[in-house]
Formats: C-alpha cells, structure tokens, sequence
C-alpha cells in the first residue's frame, strides 16, 4: 500500500504564535501516525513561487493521511496556523 504525505508550505506571519502550533500540532501528528520528514530547514526554490517554510510528514497510507488532516483535535489546532501563517497544505499519496 503506497504511503501518503502531508505536505505544507507556509510563511509564518507570527513566529510566536506559530511556535504554539508547532508545540501543540507535534504530539497530535505523531500519536495519529506521522513520521517527521521535513520541517522547516533549508531550501532553494528553482522553478515557480513558494512559501518560505516546508514541511513533509509520512504517514503508513494516504487515508491515514487524510484522517489525521481532518482529525478534530489537529483542525482545532490548526486555527492557530491559520491565524499566525500564510499556508498551502495538500495530501498526497506516495508511490
């Protein structure tokens, strides 16, 4: 079964309240099966536009991925990225 990926891209407008998601988004991930990839760290953008941040997290399914983005503890949490960043995030099923 081929893995699935929540990826984000974001540029955060309030670093201090990003850093509240951060802490509190983290455990929610993990708990619903996440493996961190990509957090943050440097990048280069070489074709198109972008956010400024990026962030990839495996999951063992795209359904699992897709669960735990719409997981009502992690969309409640969410309302804080929503409010201190500018974000693109998509679910994607893996090869």
């Amino acid at each position: 079964m081929p893995k699935g990926y929540i990826i984000g891209h974001i540029t955060v407008n309030d670093p201090e309240a990003y850093k509240e998601y951060i802490k509190k988004d983290t455990p929610i991930l993990l708990r619903l099966g996440a493996v961190p990839i990509v957090r943050g760290g440097q990048a280069t953008v070489m074709e198109g536009d972008t956010q400024n941040r990026h962030v990839v997290f495996e999951f063992p399914s795209y359904q699992a991925a897709l669960d735990a983005y719409n997981d009502p503890e992690y969309q409640d949490v969410a309302k804080i990225r929503h409010r201190s960043a500018t974000s693109t995030i998509l679910v994607v099923e893996g090869v």
